[in-house]
């Protein structure tokens, strides 16, 4: 049994979770307003609180940080129904116990307020996050509102304020890269956020970028180069595609983890590092570690916190989301003025299943939106990966049957390049083996085509 503290303004939603909780054998109070709440809390601390986001005179929000100043203080449900992911990184991060989302039923929130019980009787806290309202664009782009995506931005808030390496997993195109910037922005961390691609260099451009060189320490040396390492002071460096890095540097990599200092190449002055190490891999490196291809302990040294972002297919109620946010996003870097999608073009997005996931969706809806004539994308301008772009009329009127399609050498080049992509699921090394071309070159490919 206990004593919950429900502050809620929704007087049926408040009386159907009182009638609920009672049910419960616990005891129960209301508030309605913040000033109602303070004063329940000038007068007693409950053992739980259940606290919606708005509120008539405020938002929950900030007594959330009032609470959070008592030591100890009860844990705190937050209960939504804002479908903000921002907000539930924020919440968690200022140290709420969870965050719920309306509509919710009873086995949840039972479930919820058993483990916050249990949190409290143990005293365990979570870190305090200091709070800022400057979001950047990167923190708006985790975009949807499943339970998947849910339970990632509360990792995030929980776990940003500490400097405990991050693993994410997750195919090609799932935005990886878009949780490593909302982990270091809501980390505070002074530095500044760099990330490498452990695919697009060779074995000796990597080293040299990760850890620098000295002048003269191999041909072509002309000065001292400064690492990723080095310039990362009290920041965070994001190391994509981890799964390529060859295993020699994955031993050094390891000893910064374990001992916090390198060397450049040719040096011997050791340098210490107290840089954030986030990674991300679309590959399974369990399978790699018994192929001897990654390091076992390295592994174990990373995945202190393991996020994994699921694929669209298996969150397809994000799509209206994501779609949303991606017209504006292109609109304002394209200069168009795309706002909607006719019904039978959103049929097909629907039912496609999006190898390439959100990189995917965004590449399909900026070549319709570009070539939209109105405000509206429809079904003839959804060319979806992997169908041919019929010639027109009168192209088919120039040429005789079986003749080539009249387009350039460059757009040939492109179209070929995204459906090896696509065919791969992004798989870079796949999609080299296949074209014949190196992995630099490919990346150059992808940068001039803004495949990416």
């Amino acid at each position: 049994m206990a004593n919950v503290l429900i502050i809620e303004d929704d007087q049926v939603f408040s009386e159907l979770l009182v009638m609920h909780l009672e049910d419960k054998n616990h005891q129960t109070q209301t508030a309605s307003t913040l000033k109602q709440a303070r004063a329940h809390l000038a007068h007693t601390l409950p053992d739980v609180i259940l606290l919606d986001q708005q509120l008539p005179d405020g938002f929950g929000i900030d007594i959330l940080k009032e609470i959070t100043n008592y030591k100890p203080h009860p844990p705190v449900i937050m209960i939504t129904g804002v479908s903000d992911n921002s907000l539930a990184i924020e919440a968690m991060g200022l140290g709420a116990h969870d965050f719920i989302r309306k509509p919710m039923d009873e086995i949840e929130l039972d479930t919820t307020l058993i483990n916050a019980l249990k949190t409290h009787r143990l005293s365990r806290q979570v870190t305090a996050l200091t709070h800022t309202d400057d979001y950047q664009i990167s923190i708006g782009q985790i975009v949807g509102d499943s339970p998947s995506i849910l339970t990632i931005c509360k990792t995030i808030g929980s776990v940003a304020a500490t400097s405990a390496p991050v693993l994410i997993t997750g195919e090609s195109g799932t935005g990886k890269e878009v949780l490593a910037r909302a982990l270091h922005h809501h980390s505070r961390r002074q530095g500044l956020f760099l990330p490498i691609n452990c695919s697009a260099l060779s074995e000796n451009l990597l080293e040299s970028e990760l850890f620098g060189h000295e002048k003269g320490s191999f041909t072509g040396a002309d000065r001292q180069k400064i690492g990723k390492f080095e310039q990362t002071i009290d920041g965070t460096l994001f190391l994509d595609e981890l799964g390529d890095m060859p295993v020699l540097l994955q031993a050094k990599l390891l000893r910064v983890l374990q001992e916090g200092s390198y060397e450049r190449v040719g040096g011997t002055q050791t340098l210490l590092s107290n840089a954030r190490i986030i990674a991300a891999t679309n590959r399974d490196l369990k399978s790699m570690i018994n192929a001897g291809l990654f390091r076992e302990d390295l592994f174990y040294r990373l995945n202190v916190v393991h996020i994994h972002i699921p694929p669209l297919r298996e969150r397809m109620e994000d799509l209206p989301l994501l779609i949303n946010h991606l017209l504006a996003k292109i609109n304002l870097k394209q200069k168009t003025s795309v706002k909607h999608i006719a019904e039978s073009a959103w049929r097909r997005m629907r039912d496609y299943q999006w190898p390439g996931n959100i990189r995917e969706v965004e590449n399909t809806l900026t070549r319709a939106a570009v070539m939209a004539r109105t405000d509206t994308i429809t079904e003839d301008l959804l060319l979806l990966p992997g169908e041919r772009e019929e010639t027109s009329d009168d192209t088919d009127d120039l040429s005789e049957a079986g003749s080539p399609r009249l387009i350039s050498l460059d757009t040939l080049e492109q179209e070929h390049i995204q459906g090896i992509l696509e065919y791969s699921r992004w798989h870079k090394g796949k999609a080299c083996e296949i074209l014949g071309i190196s992995r630099p070159a490919l990346e150059r490919k992808i940068k001039k085509y803004s495949l990416a």
